[in-house]
C-alpha cells in the first residue's frame, strides 16, 4: 500500500512539473512577439524615392495620386500613402521594388 502511494504522489509531481513547462514557453513566445517593434519611417519628397521602387508603386498603382512617401529608417523599404477616388490606402515596397503589403485606411 506504501508503495502505491509512493508512486501516486510520483506520478502527480511528474505530471505538475510537465504541465508547468508548457505555460512558461507560451509566455516567453507571446513577449517575444510583443517585445516586436514597427519599423520608423521618414518623410521624403517623390525625388528620393529609388527609381526601381517608383516603377514598380507606378506599375501596380498607376491610377492613383501620391499623397505621403516615407522611407524606413534602416533603408530597407518605402511606404506610400496614396489615394484615388476619395479612398485611401498605405502600400509598402522593399528597397528593390518587391511588393510587400497594402493596407487600406
Amino acid at each position: 500500500m506504501k508503495n502505491l502511494f509512493l508512486s501516486g504522489a510520483l506520478m502527480l509531481a511528474l505530471a505538475l512539473n510537465a504541465t508547468t513547462v508548457n505555460p512558461t514557453t507560451n509566455i516567453n513566445e507571446c513577449t517575444a512577439v510583443a517585445n516586436h517593434q514597427e519599423k520608423e519611417y521618414k518623410v521624403i519628397e517623390q525625388g528620393d524615392i529609388a527609381p526601381e521602387v517608383l516603377k514598380s508603386a507606378v506599375d501596380k498603382y498607376g491610377g492613383y495620386s501620391l499623397v505621403n512617401a516615407y522611407v524606413a529608417t534602416d533603408g530597407t523599404d518605402y511606404k506610400f500613402i496614396l489615394t484615388k477616388d476619395g479612398k485611401d490606402l498605405t502600400a509598402y515596397f522593399k528597397n528593390d521594388g518587391e511588393f510587400i503589403k497594402e493596407e487600406t485606411a
